[in-house]
């Protein structure tokens, strides 16, 4: 065990003694240690690791500490052992506070003795074992799947390796075991699930790492409900276990469409409320020509209403709130305080006829102390400008509790979305899968594949939980002709098809059943329930936002002899 803080009283010495359990008092201190011992325990120092040995006994009346577990007992100290030293730690698992997150990653195994990182990696363990308990329960099988496996482009860049044996041949690091878990459909293994380890070589952020683990799972003869069914009971479950709160089922869902339209975001929070509310056709009869040029150029007018904001934002806070959706697009912020005799006042009030303020009173539920907030754009910087306006007056103006949990679900995602720094680049547009390449269209927009696939929604769904998207499937095309035409929209032509993802379109002309399944972000599930801000808390070894390990020093160069073998020269 490690020696954590210690007490020099004079006669004796008082120490907290640490391992992942928690902490003991050891007491040295006549009658039961000798004068020798106390005076060698005077060496000891914090993370000293020490053998103990002597008697437990209640702690002196009122002497007792009921913040700890053990804060009831004492060991009173016969004799101990020093088994190793320390240096002083640049992280000290005592401290109250912990220092910067590099010196946080450059000495992890310092980091990880912390009781708070202990707490996070049993709490990860716990919603494994959970995970793994459950769909063991429901007659899954856990089956594990390549890591070395071949490049099949679906977004993200890939991780590749170079094959020693083959020249010029790279494995690729799996982004998801996406194609192996549908083969196992077509094999028969009707129900799958796998803790994963996956790779994506892509920009990091606070809740992103270039390596990750989800909770992985597919099953046939399944449509959308029965995914949602199987993961809803999982969520319900852990909520219970890990946090001891009741999850009402089935979990809410609504659409992709309807999510934009009233959050401007397909991963919306919903411990709050504060929706979009579109404007646009009011905005169109105002003489104030930021509103009326937008609604005319089929633009979107729409805004947030915060309920008594008055009370929380002056003149300088609005100030600071347009410039903030700035950063997001918005080329502006149109607001009105709600007097108390409920008229709109701004200063742009005077473009606006009182009867078409009422009007926009109305529309936004405007009460006295209110504070609407507008944006002209755009309906994509609308949703973006609003969205983000939106967590941040909710979280400044406290509109929920931060150890509330809320499970959704967002369904039926387009298809397909246009890429514009295609049509940019060469002049010719393009679709690119929402989700993935092998997703299958709701059935009665089948049609729309080959009419309008801009209107083609998907049998996708994401599972959202508190505003952070924890999970996404989708039902797989088991249909080899339905696959060609979806990779055709992609700009996939037939020999690029077959070269990239030849094996699967194989296995589909042999009694492939209908399937579909989900990915459960690990980490992201270990953040939320932790109630963490940084995915990288909850990762024994994460990287850094650049890619990096300081512990390690990864990437690091390797010896030439190791690329010769590889045959790979690096150029400046």
């Amino acid at each position: 065990m490690w020696l954590g803080r210690y007490r020099d009283h004079g006669g004796g010495l008082f120490v907290d003694l640490r391992d992942r359990y928690g902490l003991t008092q050891i007491v040295f201190n006549p009658p039961d240690t000798s004068a020798e011992a106390i005076e060698a325990s005077k060496s000891l120092r914090p993370e000293y690791v020490v053998q103990i040995t002597g008697n437990v006994a209640a702690r002196p009346e009122g002497m007792a500490n009921t913040k700890m577990a053990t804060g009831a007992i004492e060991l009173r100290a016969t004799e101990f052992k020093l088994l190793n030293k320390s240096l002083t730690p640049p992280v000290s698992p005592s401290a109250t506070e912990a220092p910067g997150e590099d010196l946080r990653l450059k000495y992890r195994y310092l980091d990880l003795r912390r009781p708070e990182m202990q707490q996070t990696m049993m709490c990860r363990a716990s919603i494994i074992k959970g995970m793994r308990d459950y769909f063991a329960g429901h007659d899954f099988i856990d089956i594990e799947t390549p890591v070395l496996g071949r490049s099949t482009p679906e977004g993200a860049r890939d991780y590749l390796v170079p094959s020693r044996v083959h020249r010029g041949a790279f494995y690729a690091l799996p982004q998801s075991p996406q194609l192996y878990k549908q083969i196992l459909m077509i094999a028969g293994y009707d129900r799958y699930i796998q803790v994963a380890r996956c790779f994506r070589d892509e920009d990091l952020r606070a809740d992103r790492q270039p390596e990750f683990t989800q909770l992985d799972l597919e099953m046939t003869f399944v449509d959308t409900d029965d995914i949602i069914g199987i993961v809803d009971g999982l969520a319900a479950k852990l909520a219970k276990e890990e946090l001891g709160i009741d999850v009402a089922l089935p979990l809410p869902r609504m659409t992709y469409d309807e999510a934009m339209d009233r959050f401007g975001h397909d991963a919306p929070d919903l411990r709050f409320g504060l929706e979009l509310i579109d404007c646009t056709d009011l905005a169109s009869e105002a003489e104030f020509r930021v509103f009326s040029a937008v609604a005319g150029s089929g633009g979107r007018v729409r805004g947030i209403n915060a309920k008594k904001g008055t009370e929380h934002y002056s003149r300088r806070g609005i100030d600071a709130l347009t410039k903030f959706v700035a950063d997001y697009g918005a080329k502006g912020l149109a607001w009105f305080r709600v007097e108390e005799d409920g008229t709109l006042n701004s200063t742009i009030a005077k473009n606006f006829t009182p009867e078409l303020l009422a009007k926009f009173g109305e529309r936004m539920n405007a009460e006295p102390g209110d504070l609407l907030l507008f944006v002209a754009d755009k309906y994509e910087v609308t949703c973006k400008a609003l969205y983000a306006l939106r967590c941040k007056i909710g979280k400044e103006m406290e509109l929920y509790d931060p150890a509330t949990m809320n499970f959704s679900w967002i369904v039926e995602f387009p298809m397909f979305e246009y890429d514009d720094e295609a049509e940019a680049s060469d002049g010719k547009g393009r679709w690119q899968a929402m989700h993935h390449p092998f997703t299958a269209p709701l059935e009665e927009h089948l049609h729309l594949l080959d009419s309008d696939p801009g209107k083609c929604r998907a049998q996708a769904y994401d599972l959202v939980i508190n505003g952070s998207e924890a999970g996404g499937g989708t039902i797989r095309i088991h249909d080899a002709d339905v696959q060609q035409k979806v990779f055709g929209l992609l700009g996939i032509d037939e020999t690029t098809a077959q070269e990239r993802f030849g094996f699967l379109l194989d296995a589909l002309q042999y009694g492939a059943p209908p399937h579909g399944g989900i990915a459960l972000g690990i980490d992201r599930w270990v953040m939320l329930f932790g109630k963490l801000d940084n995915i990288r808390d909850c990762i024994a070894f994460p990287k850094t936002q650049k890619a990096t390990d300081l512990m390690t020093e990864a990437p690091g160069e390797v010896d030439s002899k190791q690329l010769r073998d590889l045959n790979i020269k690096v150029s400046d």
